[in-house]
């Protein structure tokens, strides 16, 4: 089964679910940073940053030019915001 097909199939499975189907994926494709990917985007919707953000370094490693390099700039962009009103009322 192909990347593409196995996203089509998670879209709506549960967190649990698509986590499991692409670890899986990962396991027998280690060098796939699309899959890498799309396990982070995952695990950033479920709330598990750390996760997240260490499949997006990985599979920057593994392609620097991909997708995973926009989602950990996103991921850090969110991190980094500080509202300062809300500190100072």
């Amino acid at each position: 089964m192909t990347l593409d097909q196995l996203k089509k199939e998670l879209r709506t499975a549960s967190y649990e679910t698509a986590v499991e189907t692409l670890t899986q994926y990962i396991a027998d494709n280690p060098d796939d940073d699309e899959a890498l990917t799309a396990r982070g985007m995952r695990h950033w919707g479920a709330g598990k940053r750390s996760l997240a953000i260490n499949d997006y370094l990985a599979a920057i490693e593994i392609n620097p030019s991909g997708k995973a390099k926009e989602a950990l700039r996103a991921a850090t962009e969110i991190l980094d915001y500080r509202n300062k009103d809300l500190y100072n009322p």
